[in-house]
């Protein structure tokens, strides 16, 4: 297949080695801020993919992320933040990588290239048509992330999927791709810099947007949040005062009987 792979194209700069520290920081620094507006031209992909994800969640479905390397890691890293900050079901959203759980810390040889296994760890949670994959790739040619989502659609599930790459593999195989086009790495071929930048910001807003819609987000407080520590404890009482007149004992007494900040708010407005 023949498309202009620019995540793999020559870096704006040269001789890196020579550079101080100050021009390394500042060069890395005017690269990344290209990468925001990158995103912006693909708000009406992302749109369309998180519509997706609300609708099949409403019906029962949940979220996947599939991805090799640094991107499987961003998906396991932003799934892991749904149940602590928005209350949820630890399996509604899920992060896969090529290689299992021992990748996430330390590259698994050859993994990525096995185009047959994404579709074999999506089966061991029980996949089916209420279900979203996302496949995310910088590159777009991962086989491991197309190869899922090749049988996916063919399963029906819904697919998307995030990359840089313009024409890729990925996202002509996605039905609803977000495609992200960021340039040149400024270390060449380093994706993990711009490109995984990207893919960060895209998925925050994939599933903050999704739980915001799901109704897990007030005002623009945190509800659900579980209190897991003291900082978070702390914080809800403080969302309790904000919403009810009471003191900062009676905030705390209230979040500890009734478990959350929406329950205790509901339950002291219903009295």
């Amino acid at each position: 297949m023949n498309f202009t792979k620019t995540t793999e194209q020559s870096s704006h700069y040269d001789g890196l080695e020579h550079m101080s520290v100050s021009d390394l920081l500042a060069n890395i620094n005017t690269e990344d801020k290209t990468v925001p507006l990158a995103v912006e031209k693909a708000l009406p992909q992302i749109e369309a993919l998180v519509t997706q994800v609300v609708d099949k969640m409403k019906l029962g479905g949940r979220l996947f992320y599939i991805g090799a390397g640094t991107s499987g890691r961003l998906g396991i890293v932003d799934a892991s933040e749904c149940p602590p900050t928005f209350g949820v079901p630890f399996d509604l959203v899920n992060g896969i990588i090529a290689g299992g759980d021992k990748a996430i810390r330390r590259a698994v040889e050859n993994a990525e290239d096995d185009r047959l296994q994404a579709w074999i760890d999506l089966q061991e949670h029980g996949i089916t048509e209420k279900d979203v994959v996302i496949g995310i790739a910088a590159s777009g040619t991962t086989p491991y992330v197309i190869g899922g989502l090749e049988k996916c659609n063919a399963k029906n599930i819904v697919t998307g999927c995030i990359t840089c790459n313009e024409g890729s593999p990925l996202a002509l195989t996605a039905k609803f791709p977000v495609v992200v086009v960021v340039g040149p790495e400024f270390v060449t071929g380093s994706s993990r810099m711009k490109a995984g930048t990207a893919q960060k910001l895209v998925l925050n807003m994939i599933s903050t947007t999704t739980m915001i819609q799901l109704g897990k987000v007030k005002g623009n407080k945190m509800v659900d949040m579980q209190l897991s520590n003291d900082k978070l404890v702390d914080r809800g009482v403080r969302m309790i005062m904000e919403e009810i007149p009471v003191s900062y004992e009676k905030a705390a007494e209230l979040l500890k009987e009734h478990g959350s900040v929406r329950n205790a708010v509901d339950n002291y407005n219903r009295v």
